[in-house]
């Protein structure tokens, strides 16, 4: 069985992070994902998906993630169901993510250094060779 989710979009918000009582960091954020087509009158649509990291993932998305910022997320649909207070039963509906990447760069303020631009460790650079054109 295969549960994959692959999401590119704008966070709608700076994410939201907290600590479980046993010291592990959960963070959440949601992502806007435009759909594919227009409507009748060409006006644009969007998703507002939920999305969940956890751990270190978690630490780093709080420190270098903020709202309006493009981001790719591949992660699991995760559908869970709880009580609320007052006895009522509800369904929430996220994406856990395994990975997240920036795809777009952020503006440094002259003051502060360059966040790193992925999650991921990435691969070292070849050296550069003569490029024949």
């Amino acid at each position: 069985m295969l549960n994959r989710v692959v999401l590119i979009g704008r966070l709608t918000r700076d994410p939201e992070l907290r600590y479980l009582p046993s010291g592990q960091p959960v963070a959440t954020f949601t992502l806007a994902v435009d759909r594919p087509f227009a409507g009748p009158q060409g006006e644009r649509k969007a998703d507002f998906i939920p999305v969940v990291a956890w751990r270190k993932l978690a630490e780093q998305v709080s420190q270098h993630l903020a709202k309006g910022r493009l981001v790719a997320v591949d992660g699991r649909l995760q559908i869970r169901e709880y009580e609320t207070q007052d006895g009522q039963r509800r369904r929430a509906v996220e994406v856990v993510a395994d990975h997240v990447r920036f795809l777009d760069r952020k503006v440094a303020e002259p003051t502060e250094a360059a966040a790193p631009e992925e999650f991921e460790p990435a691969p070292e650079p070849e050296e550069e060779e003569d490029v024949p054109f």
